[in-house]
């Protein structure tokens, strides 16, 4: 593989009630387990939240990406990521849900560049096998704007 580009992050203190911050300083924040997780939700975040915000621009950026090569205009696009944490047998998994909104675009086409992009994302390559991604056009009633 030849390497575009190449970050860290490190987590300290206690987990999900730790700290984490990027080794250039640009992303620094407070951990906070939220409640259904057996934490008290304070007003930190969670990496579940991060994983979701992450995934979510990887997504849209791999989108437009295919569609810059197709010569189609995503002016107004949009990708939100839903993460799910569940528990199976004795180990704890995710699950996600992508929703790409892709105003003016015919379904076909729309579907069409959601399944490439979902082929192309890094972050849906890494998860293979392991956890469950839906990965599917918006319903216009679900338009986050």
């Amino acid at each position: 593989m030849d390497l575009l580009y190449v970050t860290e992050a490190t987590a300290t203190g206690d987990g999900r009630e730790g700290s984490v911050r990027t080794d250039d300083g640009v992303l620094t924040a407070t951990l906070s387990a939220p409640p259904a997780l057996g934490g008290t939700g304070g007003t930190g975040t969670n990496p579940e939240q991060l994983f979701a915000a992450g995934y979510a621009a990887c997504f849209h950026s791999a989108l437009r990406w295919i569609a810059r090569q197709d010569g189609v205009d995503l002016t107004g696009s949009a990708v939100t990521a839903r993460v799910a944490l569940g528990s199976v047998a004795d180990a704890l998994r995710l699950a996600v849900e992508l929703r790409a909104e892709l105003p003016g675009l015919p379904p076909e086409q729309a579907e069409a560049l959601v399944r490439r992009a979902h082929a192309t994302c890094p972050y849906s390559a890494a998860l293979r096998g392991d956890v469950v991604v839906l990965a599917r056009v918006a319903a216009p009633a679900e338009a986050t704007r």
